[in-house]
């Protein structure tokens, strides 16, 4: 039952309380109501008899009226004087009391008319309201009911449940006429708790099913208000309904998810990890667990397939009843795992149900994990399995862990790779290319890093970092401080904040204490006996170094800082190759010295190279040697119009396979530029009308984008940024839109008050603008500047239409 459109408004609705007159042919007032009294101050006595343009406030106005409503001009706008002199504007509409048919036109001819008027102010506010309710029952994204005092529809937006065995009208029906009675029930019950007491109902779940289809049932979110005319009478209920079906098995997933990292996490036993991975999938996937894992795993070994692809694993846990064979869930049982076939469905402890997930980490089988249930709880589902892979890939890196715990030496090149970013990455800013060469190439451990962090805006940050020291714990403060850095830089922080925090935690590091030996001053951390219950704590670093740089493809700017570290270079695409002339700060943890951020401009196409001192640290120690040759390898045209992986290769060849003083990282990133015509801007001034002018602005630019499809959550979140701007920070104001990868909107503003979404109150006028902005945006987030903060959203581009 969907709604059509209103016809057009006019400039008057006429509510009950609207002012009234009548004018007889001759624009004198002959009659006046009470409504008219209180409008102007004046008594009928007071303007009975007179003309009309007596009440006008600029009486030379009064021909232009008269000559409009002769051409037929029925509605319009004037300015009335009070009995106390003042200016009273309104709108008003006229309706003659005779047809135009029946007299000559003569001003002796006809009956007059009757004039209807109303404040200005007050005919907006009845307009908005019901361009209000109009909008509400034109959108489809939540289904909306109207029903009457005794609960039967009087009107929907949409099909109130769009699933099997509800009808297409709804009009004047109960829902006890097509769902499930004791759902329906449920919910009239509410629904009349809201009539009796006017309480409004908010976000109440019901699971709802229809008589056709009771096995089916979807998860319902209702919230509904009582409608009452201004006398009080009580007309009937509105009630929003929202499917929540999926939304709720996604958290159901979710928390499952959580709740089994959590358990595989808690050790580095690979007996308990089985065992905590298996008590954590039942109940909430299955009725039946099985975890097999291969013997290597349990010795600390890889484990390695035979040469047709199988695999011995042994049973290690089991949680929950089998359905049938107790010989199937012995603990112990030596099972053959094929890896050719993982991901199917098994016969599980005899359920006819059932799923298996293989626990691989770094490309590495460990074992397998299986999952049964009985046939009346449905068939796993695509998001079962999807989920059964994410928690099977999760405990997998917890068993690899519990491995890697009897095998440290070993465990370390896993360790220190899985700590890198890919060495290659394509993102709207630029594609990079990282290398890596540890010095200590008997356990592959280091502390130097690299880093590619997508910003917001389009913008990359670029992150090379040199720890001192190498072994595990150097190894272990570079993932610590690699962290940091991500964390600090979705804060979208300044190069030179974010160094400045970052040097706070490595003094804050520094301050640790060696909790490595036990009370009795014993070294404990390579008792091979552990329980799995405790790490031994890494000696703590001596320092480190770190360059941070930030790129933007739209102002093609680079901003970078550094921290002990040497220089970035840069070639552009002519060959031309230069260091950036970036002033070095003090490294990481001496602390209570300031950092600067350079900025240079960076043309489309240039190569960046973040790099470590190991890779121009020559054996006799002559650094401009070093950065005159990475120099001479940038300025090559051929190295630069190749793949950057191969510039790469190239830049770190010659060096000895091992005996490297130092570990050696290298990250060229190759820029790019978003055209200029995929991003626009306007200035705007803190007036509350320019947040129009902005919607169809922006309107325009994605129809001439061909994005049309995001014009409707564009403008609600252009609408509640910009208004929040002009509301709490001022002018000057800047929008920005970019078509980047995805669409970007922008509000810069002057203030530095930082954004924060809260749960309004229903009394509340306001406050939900950032939240609106959450629900309808991929991600948002702000960003502070010098001048300000830019608050941006991000939307995914529409799928392409086949």
């Amino acid at each position: 039952m969907n709604e059509t459109p209103f016809p057009g408004d006019s400039l008057l609705p006429f509510p009950e309380n609207t002012a009234g007159a009548l004018l007889d042919a001759r624009g004198r007032i002959i009659g006046w109501t009470p409504e008219a009294r209180a409008l102007l101050g004046r008594s009928a006595a007071d303007v009975v008899g007179r003309p009309a343009r007596v009440l006008l406030a600029h009486p030379a106005a009064w021909p232009a009226l008269a000559e409009a409503y002769a051409r037929g001009a029925r509605e319009g706008e004037a300015v009335l004087r009070t009995d106390r002199g003042e200016d009273a504007p309104i709108v008003f509409r006229t309706f003659a009391l005779t047809d135009d048919g029946e007299h000559d036109g003569t001003a002796a001819d006809g009956a007059g008319c009757l004039v209807l008027a109303a404040p200005a102010s007050m005919a907006s506010r009845w307009h908005q309201d019901r361009a209000f309710v109009r909008e509400l029952f034109l959108q489809d994204r939540v289904g909306l009911a109207v029903f009457d005092s005794g609960l039967r529809l009087l009107r929907t937006n949409t099909h109130l449940l769009p699933y099997t065995g509800v009808p297409s009208d709804l009009r004047g029906r109960r829902l006890g006429d097509f769902l499930w009675p004791g759902d329906a029930a449920a919910v009239e019950e509410k629904l009349n708790q809201v009539l009796r007491t006017g309480r409004p109902l908010i976000r109440v779940q019901e699971v709802l099913r229809t008589i056709e289809d009771p096995a089916g049932g979807v998860v319902i979110a209702i919230s509904a208000f009582r409608l009452q005319a201004p006398d009080g009478q009580v007309l009937g209920v509105t009630a929003l309904f929202t499917d929540e079906t999926e939304l709720r098995r996604s958290s159901e997933r979710l928390a499952l998810l959580h709740h089994a990292t959590a358990r595989v996490g808690g050790s580095l036993s690979v007996r308990d990890t089985g065992r905590e991975l298996a008590k954590a999938l039942v109940p909430g996937l299955g009725d039946l667990a099985v975890v097999d894992i291969a013997d290597a795993v349990s010795k600390g070994d890889e484990p390695v397939p035979d040469p047709e692809g199988r695999l011995l694993l042994r049973r290690t846990a089991v949680a929950g009843r089998p359905a049938a064979g107790p010989a199937t869930t012995d603990v112990g049982l030596v099972v053959v795992h094929d890896d050719a076939d993982t991901t199917d469905d098994t016969d599980t402890g005899g359920y006819p149900v059932s799923m298996t997930a293989p626990l691989r980490a770094r490309g590495m089988v460990l074992g397998r994990v299986s999952l049964g249930r009985h046939a009346d709880r449905g068939p796993y589902e695509a998001a079962d399995r999807d989920l059964l892979r994410e928690v099977a890939d999760r405990a997998a890196l917890a068993l690899d862990n519990a491995r890697r715990f009897t095998r440290e030496r070993r465990a370390a090149v896993g360790l220190q790779r899985s700590m890198l970013p890919p060495t290659q990455t394509e993102t709207v800013a630029a594609s990079t290319s990282g290398v890596y060469l540890p010095a200590d190439t008997t356990t592959g451990v280091g502390g130097d890093w690299f880093d590619v962090i997508p910003l917001s805006s389009a913008r990359v940050a670029l992150v090379v970092g040199d720890v001192v020291g190498h072994g595990l714990a150097a190894t272990a403060t570079m993932g610590r401080l690699r962290t940091a850095v991500r964390t600090l830089a979705d804060l979208d922080l300044e190069p030179d904040e974010l160094l400045a925090h970052l040097d706070d935690l490595v003094s804050q590091l520094l301050a640790e204490p060696d909790e490595t030996e036990s009370e009795d001053g014993t070294d404990d951390t390579d008792d091979d006996q552990d329980d799995g219950r405790r790490i031994g704590h890494p000696s703590s670093p001596t320092g480190a170094t770190c360059a941070f740089a930030i790129y933007d493809p739209v102002s093609l700017r680079c901003a970078v800082a550094s921290a002990g570290h040497p220089p970035p270079a840069v070639a552009d695409p002519e060959g031309n190759v230069s260091y950036l002339p970036v002033d070095p700060g003090p490294p990481l943890g001496v602390g209570g010295l300031p950092f600067e951020t350079t900025e240079v401009h960076l043309t489309p196409g240039s190569v960046l190279a973040l790099y470590t001192d190991g890779l121009i640290e020559s054996r006799d120690g002559d650094l401009d040697a070093g950065m005159n040759d990475l120099a001479g390898h940038l300025a090559r045209p051929a190295a630069l119009a190749g793949p950057l992986r191969e510039l790469g290769r190239e830049i770190v060849a010659g060096r000895p396979a091992d005996g490297l003083g130092d570990d050696v990282t290298l990250l060229l990133a190759r820029t790019r530029a978003v055209p200029a015509e995929d991003a626009v801007s306007w200035p705007i001034d803190a007036d509350p009308a320019a947040v129009g002018t902005v919607r169809e602005a922006a309107t325009t630019q994605l129809r001439a984008w061909g994005l049309e499809e995001l014009v409707f959550t564009t403008e609600l979140v252009l609408s509640e940024l910009v208004t929040n701007a002009i509301r709490y920070a001022g002018g000057p104001i800047d929008v920005r839109l970019i078509r980047a990868g995805r669409l970007i909107c922008e509000v810069s503003d002057p203030s530095a008050t930082h954004p924060r979404m809260r749960r309004a109150r229903l009394t509340d006028e306001g406050g939900r603008g950032l939240y609106l902005v959450a629900q309808l945006a991929t991600r948002w987030g702000s960003r502070y500047s010098r001048s300000g903060k830019t608050i941006w959203a991000e939307q995914e581009f529409p799928p392409p239409t086949e």
